[in-house]
């Protein structure tokens, strides 16, 4: 190498001619062997032979495809996390900035663009150089080309054995003739390791400096050339000042070569160096929804392809109905925790004057909120003064304390608070949350460690983290997107998704779907079924099968509309036994809902096992008519070179490739979806469902949102699970909760008190200016002026009346008996026949 300027710049897309293979070993054996010349030549020849036979295919590097991100996209595009083994960002060779190009080629190369891959006299003067560290006991330096150090990196090993070396060489004379410079370079600069989790000059450049590549200053450029030779011992906080020193060196370099000027010099010699954290990479959290697209992509296309490929996957995530999800499902778990008491202190401290840092030695509960842990300092009748990790202090009212009664065994209460010293005691660390609503309090009489008084602190209410479990899903029922889904309380505290992989019972959930089947067998929203006991032998051994009602009570002949709006049990089952368990199954089916689910009439009451995800999803094919849907939450999949490899709206639009750019109408598209229900009995079930809200076990909806909304709650045996799935016209949204180990939620703790309150927030909310938009209703559906509880036609001094809907034939006119055959219940002989509304009774 020479140290004269190379006042000429070399273009980067400019590539040094080939010399022939006898020159540049006569040029080798010129320096191996000296005057012996033909000796040097003959060994140069045997090396080539002996050591030439096993070298990896250095063709391989043609088609060089880095390890590169994988990134995940929310809707709008927002980032929501990555994935990778090596964090890399790939770059084309003629994106990089030609003073990035010239600071490197300044510090490792400065002949790259004339040398043929080997720098001969480089290589006499760095084995002088290590004849020198040998007597002197240094260990051995490195003298290697940038084609050598690609050769090293892609193909060899790095030990520093001789034969390592000859290969390497080998290997170097052979990528040079195969590839142009451009492409050397470009596999240098992306594959080599800058430290600080960074894989190829760009991610260094996003990683040390928080700039894309062309933001970068001349200094920062230099600063990266210094990086490749050893990462770790040019750390710009670990080890600034040798870092400088290089960092200048390679300025001086840059200068004498004639890359800079000496303005430019001098100002990036004046500059520090100062690593910045990187902030532009802005993510949305949403870690079970994520979670979830990971193990679909790693089911799709491998684990490598998924940490390494570089796929690029937009997702159906809405960060706005996310946000609304997370908090609602936060909120409602919390609000039972409260009713079902209190379960302790996190620990104790004594009250000195280091507790502050006892305190902060304290771990944080995983899966705390915006929650703070405190320590009580002193109990009052009005209140507990608490202290915070960072030294401050804080009250906590006595009405934020009453809520604490003791926990027991089967979610019971403990005795009233009627002293507040019976929930926090002095050195408690407890759990709290800041009251930003409420004003500060001034504390009379209590006085920090140095003996002043603390004025005015902020209230705090008293928190524990919940032991119950849950899960809520948006969902698109035309297209079976999901817009939103939290699959716990915090992702921190368990990354079980209870939205995709917790099989539950649906409990009353399910009952939709029997009563489909019945509206698709002749029955009417007013046919009357008994509601009565009922009692079937299992067979030997197993005993008699009882169900109730879970009021305990009888209500005689009621229409379907009444049992779905109430959730009879009595009727459902009495139902499924008349349409037989084998029709049941076959609706269950077609809703994708029979995976778990035996032949009995059990089953009929949600005996069976679901995801809340397949739950959603047959609710979203009641809504939009009874077509056919597949949850699904990646929109679409590119490669790294960005073409479409999954998409999942896979329609074909036609018409699309013959409006001109003057056409401003919007093409139809074919609805390719498979029609699995009668969209007049799925309309059916969507009126009944929304006699849910608006008069039964899901009223509390209706009263709150002031908009055509439907759905249905879902009880287990002994409140082991609760639901409620419901929907607007174009939304569906289902809640579950339970704990991860089944047990009781409570006495009197259901569905409409646990999941309905979760449904009606996010709902509240999601909704909010939105227009409130009726139920589609498809063509052929008659709706009748009814009497609400007799199903009969309404007369003029009625007064509990709707609009029932009904099929073309099937309205019930004053004085026509319709009769519907069936089995007969235990303890009825017969059917019973009745005017107007048919039915089993």
């Amino acid at each position: 190498m020479t140290d004269e300027p190379d006042t000429k710049k070399t273009p980067v897309s400019k590539a040094v001619g080939k010399k022939p293979l006898w020159r540049r070993l006569l040029k080798l054996s010129l320096i191996l062997g000296g005057v012996g010349t033909v000796t040097g030549v003959v060994l140069v020849v045997w090396a080539i032979i002996y050591y030439g036979r096993d070298l990896p295919d250095y063709r391989q590097l043609a088609n060089y495809e880095p390890a590169v991100v994988t990134r995940i996209h929310a809707g709008d595009g927002s980032l929501l996390t990555e994935f990778s083994r090596k964090p890399r960002i790939f770059v084309p060779i003629n994106a990089v900035p030609q003073k990035l190009i010239e600071a490197f080629l300044s510090a490792e190369d400065k002949d790259f663009y004339r040398h043929n891959g080997l720098d001969y006299m480089g290589m006499v003067r760095g084995n002088l150089r290590n004849v020198m560290n040998l007597i002197k006991g240094r260990p051995l330096q490195g003298g290697s080309t940038i084609t050598q150090q690609v050769a090293r990196t892609f193909l060899l090993t790095l030990d520093q054995k001789l034969d390592r070396k000859i290969k390497e060489m080998i290997l170097t004379l052979r990528i040079e003739r195969a590839f142009s410079k451009d492409h050397i370079l470009e596999l240098y600069l992306n594959e080599t390791n800058f430290g600080n989790r960074s894989y190829g000059v760009a991610a260094a450049a996003l990683n040390y400096f928080d700039k894309a590549l062309n933001e970068l200053t001349v200094a920062q450029m230099a600063f990266l050339a210094v990086l490749p030779k050893a990462p770790h011992r040019y750390h710009p906080k670990r080890n600034k000042e040798r870092a400088l020193i290089r960092r200048n060196w390679i300025l001086g370099r840059m200068k004498i070569l004639g890359h800079i000027d000496d303005a430019t010099y001098q100002t990036a010699l004046e500059g520090d160096l100062v690593m910045a954290e990187r902030s532009g990479r802005d993510e949305f959290k949403a870690e079970y929804f994520a979670e979830e697209v990971r193990r679909r992509v790693g089911r799709m296309y491998g684990t490598k392809k998924l940490y390494e490929g570089g796929l690029s996957v937009r997702t159906s995530l809405e960060p706005k109905l996310q946000a609304i999800a997370e908090r609602s499902l936060q909120q409602g778990l919390v609000a039972y925790d409260r009713r079902h008491g209190w379960r302790g202190r996190i620990s104790s401290l004594q009250i000195d004057d280091v507790w502050q840092k006892r305190l902060a030695a304290i771990k944080k509960p995983l899966g705390m909120p915006s929650w703070s842990l405190a320590v009580v300092h002193e109990v009052r009748e009005d209140g507990a003064i608490i202290g915070l990790k960072d030294g401050t202090y804080g009250f906590i009212p006595v009405e934020e304390v009453k809520w604490a009664r003791a926990w027991r065994q089967r979610e019971r209460l403990g005795p009233k608070i009627t002293d507040i010293a019976e929930v926090p005691a002095l050195g408690d660390v407890i759990v709290t949350k800041r009251l930003t609503k409420k004003p500060t309090v001034v504390l009379a009489g209590f006085w920090d460690n140095k003996g002043e008084d603390i004025g005015s602190v902020s209230q705090y209410g008293l928190r524990q983290i919940p032991a119950i479990q849950g899960a809520l899903i948006a969902m698109d029922p035309h297209t079976g997107r999901v817009l939103a889904m939290t699959g716990g309380f915090n992702y921190a505290t368990s990354q079980y998704n209870r939205a995709t992989q917790a099989k539950r019972q649906p409990g009353s959930a399910f009952k939709p779907f029997v009563y489909a089947a019945a509206l698709d067998r002749g029955f009417t929203p007013s046919s009357l079924v008994l509601d009565a006991p009922f009692v079937i032998d299992q067979g030997e051994g197993l005993g008699k099968w009882k169900p109730k009602n879970s009021s305990d009570k009888f209500y005689g002949p009621s229409t379907l509309r009444l049992g779905i709006e109430k959730s009879r049990n009595l009727m459902t089952v009495r139902l499924a036994q008349n349409l037989g368990m084998g029709t049941v199954m076959d609706y269950a089916g077609k809703f994708g809902l029979n995976n778990n689910m035996e032949r009995s009439l059990a089953a009929s009451l949600g005996a069976g096992e679901v995801t809340l995800l397949q739950l959603s999803a047959a609710y979203g094919m009641l809504v939009n008519g009874g077509r056919k849907i597949t949850p699904s939450l990646i929109d679409r999949i590119q490669d790294r070179r960005g073409k479409s490899i999954y998409k999942h709206d896979t329609r074909d639009c036609i018409p699309c490739r013959f409006i001109g750019a003057d056409r401003s109408d919007e093409p139809e598209i074919q609805d390719t979806r498979l029609q699995i229900l009668d969209p007049l009995t799925a309309y059916q079930m969507v009126s009944m469902m929304e006699g849910v809200v608006q008069k039964g076990t899901a009223r509390s909806v209706g009263r709150a949102i002031k908009k055509p909304l439907a759905g249905k709650t879902g009880t287990t045996n002994d409140s082991h699970d609760a639901w409620f799935v419901g929907f607007s016209a174009d939304l569906v949204v289902g809640v579950f909760v339970g704990f991860d180990r089944p047990r009781s939620l409570g006495r009197y703790e259901e569905g409409s008190s646990v999941a309905v309150p979760v449904f009606r927030s996010f709902m509240k909310t999601a909704l909010r200016g939105e227009p409130g938009i009726p139920f589609r209703m498809p063509a052929g559906i008659r709706l009748v002026r009814i009497n609400r509880e007799t199903g009969q036609p309404a007369g003029v001094t009625d007064k509990n009346v709707i609009f029932e809907a009904y099929k073309p034939g099937t309205e019930p006119r004053v004085g026509q008996f319709a009769v519907l055959d069936g089995t007969a219940p235990i303890g009825k002989t017969k059917g019973t026949v009745r005017t107007g509304t048919g039915g089993i009774y």
